[in-house]
């Protein structure tokens, strides 16, 4: 069994897998990395479990667009960025409430 080393939100994380699988981690790991820095940088440092729940979110958004066929054009940026921010924001709500219980 494989194992890799990931770096996530300046975390580092040891991630056993497949022989042979070790590559397609480590590029799945480092769009994980970019994706949470980009969150990090909408949001700000809340706190490891918050950012991955957050980024789990947007991820399954994403695929549910992608599913759906109603994913944003290439190219649109801002109005990615935009839902990006409002789905953070809505994320973010949630769990203060959920805290504030």
């Amino acid at each position: 069994m494989g194992q890799v080393t990931v770096n996530l939100n300046g975390h580092h994380y040891t991630i056993g897998c497949a022989d042979g699988d070790e590559g397609r981690l480590r590029v799945l790991a480092e769009d994980l990395d970019k994706r949470m820095t980009s969150l990090v940088g909408a949001v700000g440092q809340v706190g490891d479990a918050r950012l991955l729940v957050m980024l789990s979110l947007l991820l399954l958004d994403e695929l549910e667009e992608a599913r759906g066929g109603g994913a944003a054009p290439a190219g649109d940026e801002e109005a990615a960025a935009a839902a990006i921010e409002s789905l953070a924001a809505r994320v973010e709500s949630l769990a203060e409430r959920l805290e504030a219980t």
